[in-house]
């Protein structure tokens, strides 16, 4: 019988709140957000990338970084524009969205970086 780890998480705690599945796994490393993005290329979905505030991520909208990189195929580019969303934004959570254009809907979506809260 195995038991369940209790994830601590608080409304009062931005730094401990969870976002998708991938936030309750160890943190992503490089090669493995690169196998993320790859995914989301081969789906033929549109990647985009986003930001907030921790304390406002789950009560707010997040705010676009450019727009969406519509048919951008180029996995070093979508990896830099993320990295380049941290750089502007260092406090703040990014997670990078795979738009499925057929579903209308998310295919994907993941933190990537998450930020500190202040």
């Amino acid at each position: 019988m195995s038991t369940m780890q209790d994830y601590q998480s608080s409304l009062d705690d931005p730094n401990s709140r969870k976002f998708e599945t991938f936030s309750y796994l160890p943190e992503m490393d490089q090669a493995r957000i690169r196998k993320q993005v790859e995914y989301i290329v081969a789906k033929g979905w549109n990647p985009a990338i986003e930001h907030s505030e921790p304390e406002n991520a789950f009560d707010h909208y997040w705010y676009m970084w450019k727009l969406p990189l519509f048919g951008e195929t180029n996995v070093d580019t979508i990896l830099a524009e993320a990295e380049a969303c941290h750089k502007a934004h260092p406090n703040n959570h990014v997670r990078l969205v795979g738009y499925d254009n057929y579903a209308q809907s998310k295919g994907a979506e993941m933190v990537v970086f998450r930020g500190k809260s202040v």
